[in-house]
């Protein structure tokens, strides 16, 4: 039998301000006529995921409003009122929206519970649709069984065998700070090359995954944000951007390539596959790592709360099948965990691992901003007793949730060496942004110019790259994709911003080399559908820009405040 799902007391709140304020007076979304009907459906009180309750995002709300049908009745709420002119709108900028066949799970299969009030709840963005409104039988959902299509089957050149290839781990929100609670990446450091002054160029998912895929800065690629107009999947896509990733020339050059867990913020399983992998399993709200949605290969299925639904258990076994499967083939695959990004949720294995485990104290934790910070730092109190004890939990369970993503690591390099691909294959290991945790009074959060939110490893083993050696010279993150070019023998595009790494990996010299990072921000965050909607004292700064050189971080906000920090004498 189905579990009634538990309702947060947030989506309580949204029901009741729907009831009190009509929709059609309040402020329409910002972003193309699709986002404005996914903003008014969310601000009516409907969630993603949630139709065995009545109040389904797509099932309950978009798809009605969109193909004119009546509410399933099962609906539990009333559709808000949207403008018949943002409908066609919607229907002529994007047909697919609303009308895409999204997978349910069966009474028998699902066995839904209710989702932690502490988990955010599912982001949504202009795809956000579904054509369903009865749950499919249950032959429409998966048994977790990945099948490859059959290109991904199909017999490659004896030339590009010999390719290397390329196993890509990016993590979410990791910090500097948690990598020794991480064995397999302690090892990857002795075994290969640790990059010291790797940044990001924005301490934010989307821009900063926008950046990895195509080598750009936030202002060629135009995403700043994870929502809205100047950032998310959607815009993304607009911009026709998923066909100027790195996994688009390599898969042309015959790599197989498979993109795994977390895409770009706003992509939606009914999305369906990007261009330029022949292998894909990416989920939407993979956040809570229990109950969600997965396409594989084009095929949606769904995972609960058993053990065996972890997320990141899931990909890992997935990318180590589809290892075992590119024997003889060079292959590209990137992991992309959600761990551990809120809720920081570990694998039941690793629920009581670090008991005691306290957060860092370094020089910056509760440190008073001087006299010349900015408004929205000098606005911070000092942290309160409640407040240090809530970063101490919350450290303790990212510190858990890294395990899962390590023993990932550890199972990647067994299957490599399984097909023997170990002495060449190259192993990147990274995350999109880093973390702070009480430096500078800030609470848990990131979007800063602070080295806690853009200084994030990067670590690298494969062949011809030295043991042990570290890297001085300032890279950023989009030198990634250009990197993974030219290891791949494609030609670098002449729109990409970044640098190949590729001489600094197997230690050889470079001229004329940048130096200084270029960091880039679009703020403050405040759209409810984000799922790095700061709380209450995370930090949430306006608008910059910033650059960070080897000894010095400075910075430039549109109020017109300005920072320079000294890091040789500054700590």
């Amino acid at each position: 039998m189905v579990r009634p799902i538990a309702m947060p007391l947030t989506i309580v709140g949204w029901l009741v301000a729907a009831s009190l304020v009509p929709l059609w007076a309040q402020p329409a979304a910002i972003g193309g006529p699709c986002d404005q009907i996914t903003a008014a459906c969310e601000r009516a009180g409907f969630v993603y995921g949630r139709f065995k309750s009545g109040i389904g995002l797509e099932i309950d709300c978009i798809q009605p409003i969109i193909t004119g049908r009546r509410q399933p009745l099962r609906a539990m709420l009333p559709l808000p009122q949207i403008d018949p002119q943002v409908v066609a709108a919607c229907n002529v900028s994007n047909p697919r929206f609303g009308r895409r066949p999204a997978a349910q799970p069966s009474a028998s299969s699902a066995q839904v519970q209710g989702t932690n009030s502490a988990s955010p709840s599912e982001p949504t963005g202009p795809g956000a649709g579904s054509s369903s409104e009865q749950a499919p039988p249950p032959s429409a959902v998966a048994d977790h069984s990945v099948q490859p299509p059959a290109a991904q089957n199909a017999p490659m050149p004896t030339a590009a065998a010999r390719r290397p290839n390329i196993v890509f781990v990016l993590t979410d929100d990791l910090s500097m700070n948690l990598l020794q609670y991480m064995p397999h990446v302690l090892q990857m450091q002795k075994d290969g090359v640790t990059f010291a002054n790797y940044f990001v160029t924005d301490s934010l998912c989307c821009p900063s995954r926008s950046s990895i895929f195509t080598g750009r800065y936030p202002h060629d690629t135009g995403v700043f944000t994870n929502t809205g107009e100047d950032g998310g999947y959607w815009l993304f896509r607009k911009r026709n951007l998923e066909r100027a990733t790195f996994a688009t020339p390599l898969a042309a050059a015959g790599y197989r390539t498979a993109m795994l867990g977390k895409y770009l913020n706003g992509y939606r399983p009914f999305n369906g596959q990007e261009p330029g992998w022949t292998s894909w399993s990416v989920a939407g709200n993979g956040y809570p790592e229990f109950h969600y949605f997965l396409n594989q290969d084009g095929k949606i299925n769904y995972y609960g709360n058993t053990p065996a639904d972890y997320l990141t258990d899931v990909v890992s076994g997935i990318g180590t099948r589809f290892i075992r499967q590119s024997a003889g083939a060079p292959f590209l695959i990137e992991i992309a965990t959600f761990a551990p990004h809120r809720p920081f949720v570990p694998a039941p294995r690793d629920a009581d691992a670090f008991p005691g485990l306290r957060a860092p104290r370094p020089p910056a934790y509760n440190a008073a901003p001087d006299a010349n910070a900015p408004a929205w730092l000098k606005a911070l109190p000092p942290l309160s007793e409640t407040d240090m004890a809530f970063i101490d939990r919350v450290f303790r369970m990212r510190a858990q949730s890294v395990r899962a993503v390590d023993d990932m690591i550890g199972e990647l390099q067994t299957a490599v060496a399984a097909i023997g691909q170990q002495n060449n294959t190259y192993f990147i290991f990274s995350s999109d942004n880093g973390f702070h945790l009480g430096e500078y009074r800030m609470r848990a959060g990131k979007m800063t110019a602070f080295d806690t939110d853009i200084h994030v490893p990067l670590i690298v083993t494969g062949p011809g790259v030295p043991a042990g050696r570290t890297v001085e010279e300032i890279v950023e993150n989009v030198d990634l994709c250009p990197t993974f070019e030219e290891l791949g023998g494609v030609s670098i595009p002449a729109n990409v911003d970044g640098r190949s790494l590729v001489p600094l990996l197997h230690g050889q010299g470079v001229s004329s080399w940048r130096t200084a990072a270029l960091i880039e921000h679009h703020g403050p965050v405040n759209s409810p559908a984000d799922p790095d909607l700061p709380g209450p004292r995370t930090g949430n700064p306006p608008s910059y820009e910033a650059i960070r050189t080897a000894t010095a971080t400075y910075v430039e906000y549109v109020t017109g405040e300005k920072e320079y920090h000294d890091l040789k004498v500054d700590p």
